[in-house]
């Protein structure tokens, strides 16, 4: 990523949820370009476009109607164009099950969404830092839950 901006796409189908991340990316020195989707579908969709500015980083729920975070996941791996963008799990979710699946399919790091907006921007630093430090290096699952 070195110099250039970051961009950063969100799959989110929660509006307020979107409303915040926004919010919070505008406080932040970065200033990433910061593109949305509202679904599964509609994130494939964006992706697969041609000539589409690809994103460093898909934050991604996995609770979303239509197509779901981990079908969107195993989407993304399975696909050479896109098999190197760094996703970061988004999710309410602290099931176990959901960190482990999602860590066997490929995710980056896996975040749960916190409650306020000072969490939240604590948790971008270290999601962007950590999707780019271990961007083509192998994944511990120690390391893969991120909290502040």
């Amino acid at each position: 990523m070195n110099n250039e901006q970051i961009h950063i796409l969100l799959a989110e189908d929660d509006e307020a949820d979107r409303l915040l991340f926004s919010e919070t990316l505008d406080e932040l020195e970065i200033k990433p370009i910061l593109h949305t989707v509202n679904n599964g579908v509609e994130l494939m969709a964006y992706l697969n476009k041609k000539n589409v500015q690809l994103p460093h980083i898909v934050f991604l729920d996995l609770n979303m109607p239509r197509k779901n975070g981990l079908e969107c996941l195993k989407e993304i791996r399975n696909n050479d164009k896109l098999k190197s963008i760094s996703i970061a799990i988004y999710s309410t979710s602290v099931n176990e099950n959901d960190m482990d699946e999602t860590f066997r399919y490929g995710a980056n790091v896996y975040i749960s969404k916190p409650n306020n907006i000072n969490m939240l921007r604590q948790l971008f630093f270290k999601a962007v830092a950590a999707t780019h430090l271990y961007q083509g290096e192998p994944i511990y699952r120690a390391n893969f839950f991120l909290s502040v």
